[in-house]
């Protein structure tokens, strides 16, 4: 397997809206290098899980105002893809 796939694809999305989202369909949730584009993350989830990607979705999550001590700043700014796959297929997350 590339490195490269690997750069993309940072982590999957655990959260309780994300697995809401898993339970209506064979929808996953993971974070993504915000520089990738739609058909970069689909080649990357499907060499890495070895599944066919039907749909993706991708969210642009903006930056938070954040505070150390009294020095203000801004969290890094990240990308969240919803990818749809074929039916009967899915990934272990777990």
């Amino acid at each position: 397997m590339d490195t490269k796939y690997l750069e993309i694809i940072k982590a999957p999305v655990i959260t309780e809206k994300s697995g809401n989202i898993a339970q209506n369909g064979n929808k996953f949730v993971f974070k993504v290098d915000p520089r990738a584009n739609k058909t970069e993350i689909k080649l990357a989830i499907e060499k890495i899980f070895k599944v066919n990607v039907k749909e993706i979705r991708t969210i642009n999550v903006k930056p938070k105002k954040k505070r150390v001590g009294r020095y203000p700043g801004l969290t890094n700014r990240t990308k969240k893809a919803i990818v749809t796959l074929q039916e009967g297929q899915t990934i272990d997350l777990g």
